[in-house]
């Protein structure tokens, strides 16, 4: 029996593999409970992690892709180690719970996938569902120290970019600060006009699509390492469409429209940079045609019912 048969047997038994596993899974969702409920409520109310509830579902089309590959799912379950990792993520537990540290409690959760799919799986299962695993990260708010450092220089960064802009289309534009001064006009670059959101929210898609798409690895390099300039660029873009917005349009209430409107816009815009990006890599790097060796070439010609005679010198080298 091939792999890929044993591999196809293996998927289609439900209640020898998928049944354990489910009775896992439910009982590890019983046991992050109270977890899952911060989680849903920082998704839904805060905009900075507003991908989050597409994580999961991201996850698992990953895991449903790979059902057709003819590798095998499973191999011996690996029961010590798993253990050893249940009993870590049981102290992650017990550290997060004392400093209220949530998370570290989410990552325990993901400590504690890796062990039930050893448990059940082995390596074979790990190796299958470790790229699942691993983006469930996108889904885990970042600690408060993190955001505030991350914010700042992206702030920063935002501020400069959209003055200098802003100046470049004519405007008189000086920077204060985290403000820009616009004649009368003042556009400050707060907390929320940082561009975090945009930039966590663009590297789940961006980490996504390198997992996607079928390209060599330096291409998908180079989307990873064009996370940060696109989610800068494409904030810098919302706030000077917005100081112009100030400048040029007096109505209260349609500045605060365009105002929400540029901001909605900087998704769209950061994934069709992301689409320039792939589409300028595509014309950059030239795929070398793979040539068979010539023993294959003289089987395959050899086959066609052409043999290849050997060379031989001609009569006027010979001494």
């Amino acid at each position: 029996m091939t792999s890929e048969q044993t591999s196809t047997r293996q998927l289609r038994r439900p209640w020898g593999i998928w049944l354990p596993i489910a009775g896992l899974l439910l009982t590890l969702v019983w046991a992050y409970w109270p977890l899952l409920k911060v989680l849903a409520d920082k998704w839904l109310h805060d905009p900075q992690y507003s991908h989050g509830p597409l994580v999961p579902l991201f996850s698992a089309y990953l895991l449903w892709r790979q059902r057709s590959q003819g590798d095998s799912w499973l191999s011996r379950p690996q029961s010590i180690v798993a253990i050893v990792l249940l009993l870590c993520a049981g102290v992650m537990r017990v550290v997060a719970g004392r400093l209220l540290f949530h998370q570290l409690d989410a990552l325990s959760l993901l400590v504690s996938l890796m062990a039930i799919v050893l448990l059940v799986g082995g390596w074979a299962l790990l190796r299958r569902t470790v790229t699942a695993i691993g983006f469930l990260l996108f889904m885990i708010p970042l600690p408060y120290e993190w955001e505030r450092n991350v914010g700042e220089p992206l702030k920063v960064a935002a501020t400069i970019g959209s003055t200098f802009l802003l100046q470049t289309l004519g405007q008189p534009a000086i920077r204060d600060g985290y403000v820009i001064l616009i004649d009368e006009v003042r556009l400050g670059v707060v907390d929320a006009c940082s561009g975090l959101k945009m930039l966590m929210t663009f590297a789940a898609f961006s980490v996504g699509a390198a997992l996607l798409v079928q390209r060599s690895r330096f291409e998908k390099l180079m989307i990873l390492l064009g996370i940060v300039p696109i989610a800068v660029v494409s904030n810098i873009l919302r706030i000077t469409a917005t100081g112009l917005s100030h400048v040029y349009v007096s109505h209260p209430q349609v500045v605060e429209f365009l105002h929400d409107f540029h901001g909605w816009l900087m998704m769209p815009v950061g994934l069709g940079l992301l689409a320039l990006e792939l589409w300028v890599l595509r014309r950059l790097i030239v795929e070398e045609p793979t040539e068979s060796p010539l023993w294959q070439q003289s089987t395959a010609i050899t086959a066609m019912g052409t043999t290849i005679a050997p060379l031989e010198p001609s009569p006027a080298c010979v001494k």
